[in-house]
C-alpha cells in the first residue's frame, strides 16, 4: 500500500504475539514501526524529536493501560496531536465510545480485521 510506505507507526501492546502479527503485517506496507510493552514506555519512548505519524494502543495492559495513556497523550502539548487507534480484545457495547471518549481517535476490535486497519491507518496518516 503506496499510501501508507514510511509512515510511522508506534504500537503499543503487552502481548508479543498481537505485537509480531502487527509487526509483520505493517513492514509488507513499508511501513515504520516501532513498539512497546505498555503505555510507560510507550509514553518514555516519546519523549525525543521523533514522534510517530500514528499509536496503535491496546486498552488492556499492565504497568500503564491505553485509558491512562491517552490521558497522559491528551495533556502534552507535543503529543495529542498524534492520532490514536484503540484496539481491545473484547468487543462490549460502548467501548468504541468509551474509547473515543477517553481521547482515541479511533477504535478497533480484535481480531484485527487488517483491511479496516489499512483504512483506518490511511484514514489518519494521509
Amino acid at each position: 500500500m503506496e499510501k501508507l510506505e514510511n509512515k510511522s507507526v508506534l504500537i503499543v501492546d503487552d502481548d508479543a504475539r498481537n505485537m509480531f502479527a502487527l509487526r509483520s503485517y505493517l513492514e509488507t506496507l513499508d511501513m515504520k514501526i516501532t513498539m512497546a510493552e505498555n503505555g510507560e514506555e510507550a509514553i518514555s519512548g516519546l519523549q525525543g524529536d521523533t514522534k510517530p505519524d500514528i499509536i496503535l494502543l491496546d486498552m488492556m495492559m499492565p504497568v500503564m493501560n491505553g485509558y491512562e495513556t491517552l490521558s497522559v497523550l491528551e495533556k502534552n502539548d507535543s503529543l495529542k496531536d498524534i492520532p490514536v487507534i484503540a484496539i481491545t480484545a473484547r468487543a462490549m457495547k460502548g467501548d468504541k465510545e468509551k474509547c473515543l471518549e477517553a481521547g482515541a481517535w479511533d477504535y478497533i476490535s480484535k481480531p484485527i480485521d487488517l483491511d479496516l486497519l489499512v483504512d483506518k491507518l490511511t484514514k489518519w496518516t494521509i
